[in-house]
């Protein structure tokens, strides 16, 4: 069904594309961001796939996914149970599937440690996805807070890597490890992996740490900072418990207005001359 689907929408002019959104630290607005960058890519006209990575599962459910329909989900295309075929459902966003979390992902981890490449399960099982018969445009990985088996599976699957960074004190200290680690996977696993973006998130124009951390940001690391902020807003803390991506919760909202621009700067870095959906 996603092949028939993704090939019913918009053809992509570029190989499909797949991106970690990642952080070791949690609460920085990476499942938000997964979520609502996703979402604004299919209304785009993307053909998206959303892989919940994470044991919490909260992308499927902020995608309307309850926990008894996630089976079978991202552990069971890790362990090589099912395809990415079988494995994505649809969501109520035209253009947008998911491989939700299932309940055994949570084990995942632990098993990992005695599989054979273990590293490379979610690119081993990702391989068909960038055949012309799953013409999707993107693939988007929510990685788990922390820098284990999975979200390693998930910086080997992906052609580039999406950086959160929550505007306070300790956030450049934090991406900067993490950087670290990414380069350490581009030299021994992952060659190909680039930086998609770090991407400001919890911006407060009212608070002069967020500015002072957005321009410490962008003077270190220049044009991989994305020029969209995603703003602190109600609405993107409200959506996930409507089990909505802000843009069908409230489309006007600065959050949502904010993820509709992110989306225009990813498909101008990845398809220059592709128009967003604002």
């Amino acid at each position: 069904m996603l092949a028939e689907s993704a090939a019913a929408g918009k053809a992509p002019s570029l190989p499909t594309r797949i991106i970690a959104v990642a952080n070791q630290k949690g609460g920085v607005g990476k499942t938000t961001t997964a979520i609502n960058l996703a979402t604004a890519l299919a209304a785009a006209g993307e053909p998206v796939l959303l892989i919940d990575l994470d044991p919490q599962g909260n992308a499927s459910t902020g995608v309307g996914i309850g926990r008894n329909g996630r089976s079978p989900g991202s552990y069971a295309l890790l362990s090589g149970q099912v395809t990415p075929r079988e494995g994505a459902r649809p969501t109520t966003v035209p253009n947008l599937w998911l491989v939700p979390a299932d309940p055994d992902l949570a084990g995942a981890e632990v098993e990992l440690v005695a599989t054979e490449r273990r590293e490379f399960r979610l690119r081993d099982a990702l391989a068909p996805l960038r055949s012309a018969a799953m013409p999707l445009a993107f693939v988007l990985i929510d990685c788990p807070p922390s820098l284990g088996l999975l979200t390693l599976n998930g910086l080997v699957a992906a052609d580039s890597v999406l950086v959160p960074l929550q505007c306070e004190f300790f956030a450049l200290e934090g991406i900067t490890l993490f950087l670290r680690t990414v380069e350490l996977v581009k030299r021994g696993l992952n060659p190909a992996l680039r930086i998609e973006g770090i991407l400001l998130t919890m911006f407060d124009r009212r608070n002069n740490l967020s500015d002072l951390v957005a321009a410490d940001a962008r003077s270190f690391f220049g044009a991989q900072v994305y020029e969209t902020a995603i703003p602190r807003n109600i609405r993107l803390s409200e959506a996930p418990s409507h089990g909505k991506p802000v843009l069908l919760y409230d489309a006007r909202s600065p959050g949502a207005q904010a993820y509709l621009r992110l989306a225009e700067e990813v498909l101008r870095r990845e398809r220059p001359g592709v128009e967003g959906p604002g």
